[in-house]
This record gives C-alpha cells, structure tokens and sequence, in this order.
C-alpha cells in the first residue's frame, strides 16, 4: 500500500510514469466500477455528487481548498499555483489566478485578507495589497530544511484560536520512512512572528489535519513501516504516534519529548496500543481504518454542520486511494477518544485529498490523483456533495457498553430482526507494531453477541459481547437488521477502535464462558500467504534438469504499474518469473485464465479481513500461479510451465484497487 506521498524528483520519470499512470487509468478495472454503481446509486438518493467545471487548459490538480470572506474558492495546485473560483456553486465559474511559482502546497487556509499555505520548504503568506485579483507580496513566515528527497511534502496551515498555525511534515523515503530534515515527521505549532513550537512526532504521511466538534486536534496517517493500517489520532502536544524517525529530533531546543529513537525497541511481537502501555509519550490512534475494508489512504477532515442531515457535529475522513468518503462517531472514554468508522459516500471521480465547507452546507472535495492512482479514473478536479434532505436508515451513533454496545439507529428498526442476536456478527483484530511496511489483520477472533435488547422507541439496540478487548478494532456488521417499513441499512459495517472499556457493573453474564484459546482456529498465521503451493512454486523442479526454457523478470513501478504489460512464452515451456518490488506500496502477481483479471481481483476484494493474510489471492480455479504479496524491497521467484494451450493470459496484481491499472498479458503462441 502507497502513502500519500508519492512523486518524483527528476521531471523525465516524472512525466513518464504520469503518462503510464494515466493510460493505466484508460483500462480502469470494471470490477471496482461495478462494484461501486449500486452503492453509488443508493448514496446518490441521500447525498448527490455534482462537478464543478474546470477550463480546460487548467491542470488543477488539488492540494488545497479555502474559502475567503466573500465565498471565493481558493484552490492550490500540486503544480505551484494559486487559483480563486468565483460563484463555485454555478455552472459557469470564474478562475483567476493569484499566484504561481509556488512548490507543490499541500494545503491552504485564508485570515484577514490573505493566504496561507505550506510550501515544501516553508510557510507562506500571499496577499493581493493592490486589489487586481493577484497576489503581490509573499512573506515567508517560517523556513524548514529540506534534504531533497521527493517524499518531503509539507500540509497545511489549519488556524489555532489563537491564531497560531498547524502545520504536519512528512518523512522522507529510501526505501524506508526517514526524517532527512530537521523536523521532518513532525507536528509544528508556528506563530504569525515566524516563532516555531514542536507539538508532537511519529507521523509518517500525516496528509489529514483537523479539528472535531469540540475543537480538539486529530490528523490522519497512512499505511507504511510502523504503519499497520490508516488511522487517525488525537494529538496533544508531547505526543509520540508511533514513527520512530521523527525522534531524531526530541534532543533539540524546544521539543516537548525526551523519548529518543534507540528507546523504541521491539523485542517481540506487539501491537501499538500494547506498546504504548510501556512508553507513556505512545500515543494510540483514536480510530483505525482498516486497509483496503475502508480505504487506503487517508486524507481530510471536515465537521458535518448543524443542517446537513442526522449526524451533525461527526466527523468526515477522506480516502485518496478509494476516492471515497468515510464517516466517523466520536466518543470519550475515561477521558480517551476513540469511535467507530462507517463507510459514508462513494464514488468520485479521482482521488480526495481536501474537503471544506461552502455557502448552503455544500461540501467542496478537492482530488488529484498524480503518482498517487485512485479509483477514481479522472486525473484531477472539484466536485460538490449536497445532501438531498432525505434520511438513510444507518447506524446513527455507537457506543461503547461495559460489556458491548448501544447503537442508535436513524429510523425505527423491525423489532424482530433488531432483537435476533444472528442478526449480528462481531470480530476484534489488531495489528502488528513493526518495522515493515503494514501489517495484516491479527489475533482475530470472533465475539459472541449473547443477548439484543430493543429500546421501547425501536431506535437503539443494546448488544450484550462476550470478550470485549483493549486495544482491538471490532469489525460490527448488522446483515440481518431491518427498519419498520423493511429496508436494509444503508451501509451494515462500521469498524469500532477501543481503547478504553467503561466501568460498570456487568448486568449478565454470557450464557457460557468463550476462552481467547477457543477461537484461536478461527486465526490465519502470518505466513499464509508466503507458502510455497502447486500454485507457487518457489524451488525449481527436480525435473527440470536443463532448468527453465526462459526467464522472466518483472517489477512492479510507480503509479501502481508492471514494468512491463506483454510478457511471452510458448505453450507448456518451463519459466523461472521473478517478480521485485523496489516501490512504496504492496504488490502481488497472479497469472490468470483470459479474460478474468476482474472477475478474480473482485474475489480479492471480497476475501474482506482475510485478505492480507491470504496475500489477497483468492481460492479460484481462475488462479493459475502466483507470487507472494510483496512489500517494499521485496522480491519473489516463482517457478511454473506455461499453459498448453495457446492464448493471451492476463496477469494482475490484486490488492484492492491496484488491478485499475497494474495488469499485463501473458501471450502464449
């Protein structure tokens, strides 16, 4: 899986692997369009996608969105340029250009009369003294070290109410996340003088920066090394959230943190909540993510406003890689955040990275999806998402019991199936605490909901779970759940972080006792997917005395691409394949029958949080070979023999949103 950071420093590769990524984008993967058309179509009844027009000639490739007091749109492009879009919510916009020049900002915030916006290097303030629509004085407020490592990106400013600023450092990349720079990996608070205060470390990707209803400060974090999965967090300052890198600096003048990077040190197999019950600077996340189930990189957040629907004052997370947004209840447990996740709008038209709110509650997303390929097949753009008035029947809010949950829901429900305990399924899992880039589901085990109770008004259930754990994400689906006039929940999955478990008398207890040792069948081990099989074959075969009639290498590339889309064979010859994977993200190889790299791919999807441990290969005859999932810096040799049978077979790598564009043909003749 990508971080959000994802470009390159040579303009040459820079533009080559756009123009791949973008011809990949032209075969974009049937299955993830069909998959998501009928849930587009039953979001689209309660919350509509509408596209703000671009001139053509106009590369806006989204960084940052900020209104202005007169309802201007202010947009940065990652190409170094400042655009105002006047009447946003028309059809026919103005775009004029305040500035240009600028190094790819990430971000963007508007206060008295000017912008503000986080440059690579530093923190800019751009204002129009003159009135002509042009930005003509820059004051460099603040200035960080660089080391020049493509992966450096900088997001921001978001506004304190003291008018200070936030500002989030991303680390660099060779091969690992590494603070190259000074900061870098950090959280800064800088002032309008140009004074800088560290907040807090261990971020990695931190493309998300934000607040909550109450004003408290959250970002987001994306799957990578130290990185189990996508997850937000609360940061206060003094906070270490789990990336070692960023403690590089905790020695320097100013850091709130004396925790050093030679003191984080894994002996043994941990989690990072388990981790952090040791190193009280740990701080773990208020809400996991999980990958690829919820997204696979995650971007903003916004607050929803008072008149948008049933959940004000939650939160909206956005996803870049799955174009998507997600939807986020909050609650506070012995003083600690932690919430659950459900999925809340799909479908747009390239990869969000930035979201804020205009006149008439209308929410503008910003998207671009340059080296960083989404689902979304459209290389850039704005679009609005407007609420049509009308209410799904969801999960309206979660919270946790002293043993289990309450969920209300927004419509009465059918007190039949609302009461049926098999209307339920809940698993808790984790994940691991390491070096490496990501980590599968872990520890998974299946909770038994021993006991529904039905509110007298039909809109909340209570849940009795058996086994409720510290630390474990609860994957909560409500398959069998109806509302009084028979509908289906809109969305029936949300995924619970807990972190804190309230105290409180244990009203029942479950009818029999489930030991931790009694699921643990229901566990994958890790190593599942490296296996050797009939299907991966990692020794040459004893009877290959003269070895194999041809070699083929093949490495996976930025934008999520092969090297290479047309390997050749003749039928039934023996090949060594070797597969390496020198990129940021996760890979896989699998051969395929012709003509069935979606269908397979969708099984991929489907395998749900089995899928990383299975290495998202899916058990079907379609399969004929494949290599191991791979991560960055990895490489896999595969022996197999060809098919006889003539024919064009396709090979893909099927990490969920990846066969868009990763996928080649195999021609036998």
């Amino acid at each position: 899986m990508k971080s959000i950071g994802r470009e390159f420093d040579m303009i040459g590769q820079m533009n080559h692997l756009y123009q791949c990524s973008i011809l990949g984008l032209f075969v974009f993967l049937n299955i993830v369009s069909y998959a998501q058309t009928d849930i587009d179509k039953k979001e689209s009844e309660f919350y509509q996608i509408s596209t703000l027009p671009i001139p053509e000639g106009i590369v806006l490739e989204v960084g940052g969105l900020a209104f202005d007091n007169s309802g201007k749109l202010g947009v940065t492009s990652r190409r170094g340029e400042l655009w105002v879009i006047s009447d946003p919510s028309s059809t026919s916009p103005k775009f004029e250009r305040f500035a240009q020049g600028l190094h790819e900002p990430l971000g963007l915030a508007f206060r008295n009369g000017s912008y503000y916006l986080a440059q690579r290097g530093e923190l800019t303030k751009i204002t129009d003294t003159d009135n002509d629509g042009r930005g003509d004085r820059f004051d460099n407020i603040y200035t960080w070290d660089l080391a020049g490592n493509y992966h450096e990106y900088a997001y921001g400013p978001k506004f304190l109410p003291n008018g200070n600023m936030l500002i989030n450092l991303n680390l660099g990349w060779v091969g690992r996340g590494a603070s190259l720079s000074k900061w870098s990996g950090w959280m800064l608070e800088i002032s309008e003088s140009g004074e800088m205060t560290p907040v807090a470390t261990g971020m990695r990707s931190p493309a998300g920066l934000g607040f909550n209803a109450n004003g408290d400060i959250f970002y987001t974090e994306n799957q990578g090394d130290w990185v189990g999965s996508g997850r937000m967090t609360h940061i206060e300052r003094g906070d270490f959230v789990g990336h070692p890198e960023g403690l590089k600096w905790s020695g320097e003048p100013g850091s709130p943190l004396s925790l050093g990077m030679e003191d984080v040190v894994i002996e043994e197999e941990t989690t990072l909540y388990d981790y952090a019950q040791s190193t009280t600077e740990l701080k773990s996340p208020s809400i996991w993510f999980p990958h690829t189930l919820m997204g696979i990189s995650t971007s903003d957040i916004a607050v929803i406003p008072g008149n948008w629907g049933p959940f004000t004052g939650q939160l909206l997370v956005g996803d870049q890689g799955h174009s998507k947004i997600m939807r986020v209840v909050q609650e506070k447990v012995n003083g600690v955040y932690q919430g659950i996740c459900i999925p809340f709008k799909e479908g747009f038209s390239s990869g969000l990275l930035r979201m804020e709110w205009g006149d008439n509650e209308t929410l503008y997303v910003g998207m671009t999806n340059r080296g960083w390929a989404s689902t979304g097949k459209e290389p850039f753009g704005i679009q609005r998402l407007n609420w049509t008035g009308s209410t799904p029947f969801e999960m309206q809010d979660v919270r946790i019991q002293p043993n289990g949950f309450t969920i209300t829901f927004t419509r009465e429900v059918d007190r039949r199936t609302a009461a049926d305990p098999d209307s339920y399924a809940i698993t808790d899992f984790n994940y691991k605490y390491h070096h490496l880039y990501g980590s599968p589901p872990i520890n998974q085990q299946e909770r038994t909901v021993y006991k529904v109770e039905v509110a007298r008004n039909n809109k909340s259930v209570r849940l009795y779970v058996e086994g409720l754990r510290l630390g474990y994400v609860n994957e909560i689906k409500l398959t069998g759940v109806r509302s009084a006039d028979d509908q289906e929940l809109l969305h029936n999955t949300g995924y619970y972080t807990i972190n804190q478990i309230p105290e409180g008398a244990q009203t029942e207890a479950p009818p029999t006792a489930v030991s931790n040792a009694d699921h643990a069948q229901h566990t994958i081990s890790d190593d599942y997917a490296e296996r050797p099989s009939a299907k991966r074959i990692t020794e040459m075969p004893s009877s290959w005395i003269n070895g194999p009639d041809v070699t083929l290498e093949i490495k996976a590339v930025a934008g999520m691409l092969y090297d290479k889309r047309v390997l050749k064979a003749k039928p039934a010859s023996k090949i060594k394949l070797v597969f390496d994977n020198p990129d940021d993200m996760v890979h896989n190889f699998l051969l395929v029958n012709p003509g069935t790299a979606d269908e397979v791919a969708q099984q991929a999807m489907e395998l749900g949080l089995r899928g990383e441990e299975m290495g998202f290969i899916p058990p079907s005859d379609d399969v004929l070979y494949h290599s191991a999932l791979l991560r960055p810096n990895m490489s896999d040799i595969i022996y197999f023999e060809a098919p006889a049978t003539p024919g064009r077979y396709q090979y893909v790598c099927t990490f969920p949103a990846h066969a868009a564009t990763m996928r080649g043909i195999l021609i036998v003749k």
